[in-house]
């Protein structure tokens, strides 16, 4: 059991997960927001449906941190015909580059005893996983 692959993924998730989550309390931001305000600090104001999109989330759920997110002046939201447009705060970018700052410690610490070109090859098959699942999701879909 020790050696399940998908074992040892959720042990990971689980692992990193609770190494980060005294910072979400400390940044004032829920489970899921920061990597909301990191893309909207990376790329700019977007509409709601680009991040459930791009993050394979379901788009109530996208609105429900969005929401928590305003409310903490993280982001703001700008008319922009019939749809709303995102934009991150200045509050919103420092919360965005602290946790990004965390999030590179955490990884620091996951992957010390790895050398450069096996982070590189890590990283490659997580990437390579994620594409299968989503190829194999497109193809099921009716």
């Amino acid at each position: 059991m020790e050696h399940s692959l998908h074992i040892l993924l959720y042990r990971a998730f689980h692992a990193q997960r609770n190494y980060l989550r005294p910072s979400l309390q400390e940044l004032g931001l829920g489970s899921g927001q920061p990597k909301l305000l990191a893309y909207l600090a990376a790329r700019g104001p977007c509409h709601q449906r680009q991040l459930a999109d791009y993050f394979d989330v379901d788009p109530a759920n996208v609105s429900r941190m969005v929401d928590s997110l305003e409310r903490g002046g993280f982001v703001i939201r700008r008319t922009d015909g019939r749809r709303d447009l995102l934009e991150v705060t200045g509050r919103g970018r420092v919360a965005s580059e602290l946790w990004q700052d965390r999030c590179h410690q955490m990884e620091e610490v996951l992957l010390r005893d790895f050398t450069p070109e096996e982070r590189e090859r890590f990283a490659d098959y997580l990437s390579r996983a994620y594409r299968n699942i989503q190829q194999k999701q497109r193809e099921a879909r009716p």
